[in-house]
């Protein structure tokens, strides 16, 4: 093999690898509900099957397979022990390899999708170190039968390995930020695999096989790519279903609607259920009769702040809380920072939330909470509220450390109230006790403040429901005996332990849990 070509198809294959590598990590993290473990557990079979591909590729080499060469006085490679068909056959062997791993990795993520309706999901890690393994084989065969045994192998060798790590780097990148951001999953693994079988075709073409046979190769190359083509659509038609539901599955049920790009997967079902990367992120729903989305938690807002004129609101989802905040008495600018800029298809879509969208006094600004939060040092709120996700996902730390409550801190305006989700995590709450002044816990809520008392005042709270108003209709009808009800039933609330705790009472129940720090990063990491 000339070393030019062993250059292209090592750097070939580190970004069809790292590719693979980067789709599949959207599948496991999707079938975890971004459990932050899962990265490292994909690394750890990923890595396992590089290095058993990589040591059957040394024994190859070492049973003479695919060697061994040495050698002549123009700097040429010439076989030792084999005819010229051997050594075509020994040259054809990286492109086999390939093929497979190509092909394998196509038909790996319907086959996760498919397993983990039968069996736990890491019952498919195997599968991911076989795939791995193959194209793992494929660097050390190329740097053997491409490299000449002389005083420059260490040069050549070096410079393979530079190829493809800038092969490898290209594929998470182009993978990651871009096939993902402007292509679904199966587009992006048809367009991997494409790339795959073409290096299997270069390389058949560099063994110099007789015309018939590599006409041949290519007839077979060919039908694998018509059928990933073809395929790909029966194949992938229930993925992410299958991987929501997992052993739930009942084989029936589609998404509704479903989003993806570079920030993550949005999935909607039939009941207007929101799922973020595959957890529940909300209902697309804005009522109070019925609180299917638990909003009286949003609708406390004039219980907590008298003049919550300028709110910040780190997280947008579905849409609902914004459109609730947004038409709060008293609210005069909602900003809005979200990270992944499909909840904003999402909304447009949705006749619930689309008003939000054109209502003048809400910004919505595409960027990651805690670094939107630092680089604007001048901007106060009178309330920041976050109805964050669940507190044992990957990152999450960026949203509940002791740091980050002190950031939020920095950024409330005199008397200003910070509120936000903590997901029934103990740590969660008494992080925020300790960060803050004074608080109390309203349901999975906390509700902090630097003032000197915070508590909820019923008496503004029922003032507020009786003259609110969400697109033209009050959200709560006291003319009606429901209405009461539902009022009543709110404001008793105050006085049940079940949903009302002060920070005092919090940190007494709660008093042995440690603080979350963005070095422990304790909800991510220790046992929900």
């Amino acid at each position: 093999m000339s070393f030019p070509v062993a250059l292209c198809a090592v750097l070939a294959a580190g970004f069809l690898a790292l590719g693979q590598e980067i789709v599949w990590f959207r599948v496991l993290s999707f079938v975890t509900g971004g459990s932050a473990g899962s990265f490292g557990v994909l690394l750890a079979a990923y890595l396992a099957g590089i290095a058993l591909g990589s040591a059957w590729a040394r024994s190859l080499c070492r049973d003479g397979v695919a060697g061994p060469t040495v050698a002549d006085g123009d700097g040429a490679t010439a076989d030792l022990a084999e005819s010229p068909p051997g050594a075509r056959r020994r040259l054809q062997l990286p492109a086999v390899l390939t093929a497979l791993a190509a092909f394998g990795g196509f038909l790996l993520v319907p086959a996760i999708g498919f397993g983990v309706t039968k069996v736990p999901w890491q019952w498919t890690l195997p599968g991911i170190a076989v795939v791995a393994a193959i194209g793992g084989a494929v660097l050390p065969l190329v740097a053997h039968l491409g490299i000449v045994p002389d005083r420059r192998a260490g040069e050549r060798l070096s410079l393979l390995y530079l190829a493809n790590i800038v092969g490898c780097t290209a594929g998470s990148l182009a993978t990651g930020f871009v096939l993902l951001d402007r292509l679904t999953l199966r587009q992006t693994s048809v367009v991997l695999t494409l790339v795959g079988l073409a290096l299997a075709a270069l390389l058949f073409v560099a063994a110099g096989l007789p015309r018939r046979a590599l006409l041949l190769r290519a007839l077979a190359l060919v039908t694998l790519a018509a059928v990933t083509v073809s395929a790909s659509h029966r194949l992938y038609a229930r993925i992410w279903p299958q991987l929501q539901r997992k052993l739930e599955y009942d084989g029936g049920e589609l998404f509704a609607r479903v989003i993806e790009n570079r920030a993550g997967v949005i999935t909607v079902d039939r009941e207007r259920h929101v799922f973020g990367g595959g957890v529940y992120d909300g209902i697309l729903s804005v009522t109070l009769l019925p609180d299917r989305n638990l909003l009286y938690r949003a609708y406390a807002l004039p219980a907590v702040h008298p003049a919550p004129r300028r709110v910040l609101m780190v997280g947008l989802a579905s849409g609902s809380w914004a459109q609730v905040i947004a038409s709060a008495p008293g609210v005069e600018r909602l900003e809005v920072v979200e990270i992944n800029p499909g909840y904003l298809e999402l909304i447009a879509g949705e006749k619930e939330v689309s008003p939000l969208l054109s209502d003048p006094k809400v910004v919505v600004h595409i960027d990651d909470g805690r670094r939107w939060l630092a680089a604007h040092p001048t901007s106060h709120f009178d309330v920041i509220v976050q109805n964050t996700t669940w507190h044992w996902r990957g990152h999450i730390t960026n949203l509940l450390s002791e740091e980050y409550f002190a950031l939020v801190r920095e950024r409330l305006a005199r008397g200003g109230v910070f509120f936000f989700n903590t997901t029934h995590a103990p740590a969660a709450m008494v992080t925020a006790c300790r960060s803050f002044r004074s608080g109390f816990r309203f349901s999975n809520f906390m509700y902090v403040s630097d003032a000197e008392h915070l508590d909820l005042d019923l008496g503004r709270w029922r003032e507020a429901l009786r003259t609110w108003q969400l697109q033209g209709k009050p959200v709560l009808d006291l003319a009606t005996a429901e209405g009461l009800a539902a009022l009543q039933d709110l404001l008793s609330r105050r006085a049940n332990p079940a949903y009302f705790q002060t920070c005092a009472e919090v940190l007494a129940q709660h008093a042995n849990e440690p603080t979350i720090t963005d070095d422990n990063m304790r909800t991510e990491f220790l046992p929900r």
